[in-house]
């Protein structure tokens, strides 16, 4: 998948970059999402698991090519929304 990610203006660096996230992080979880639902208008939210086991929320913006696509931000899932995240994939996997 082709990605590009949202610069911070005053770092010139990635914004997922400031949430501890990295692009292979990103890419993982966009791989095999969890839960990819909307967010407004053409984003979407997608949760998902790394290989590494950390739990990250990814907000993605798709491009019309398929395969390519921007990101917003994305940083890891903590407390009740990793609680909820995991009692959804509990619940499907029933």
């Amino acid at each position: 998948m082709r990605l590009r990610f949202y610069v911070d203006s005053e770092t010139g660096l990635p914004h997922i970059y400031e949430h501890g996230v990295t692009e292979d992080e990103v890419r993982q979880v966009l791989a095999h999402p969890g839960s990819n639902s909307p967010a407004g208008r053409n984003a979407r939210t997608i949760l998902g698991q790394t290989s590494a086991g950390r739990y990250l929320k990814i907000v993605f913006v798709p491009d019309p090519t398929p395969g390519t696509g921007f990101v917003v931000t994305a940083y890891e899932l903590r407390g009740k929304a990793l609680k909820a995240f995991r009692r959804m994939r509990r619940r499907k996997s029933r």
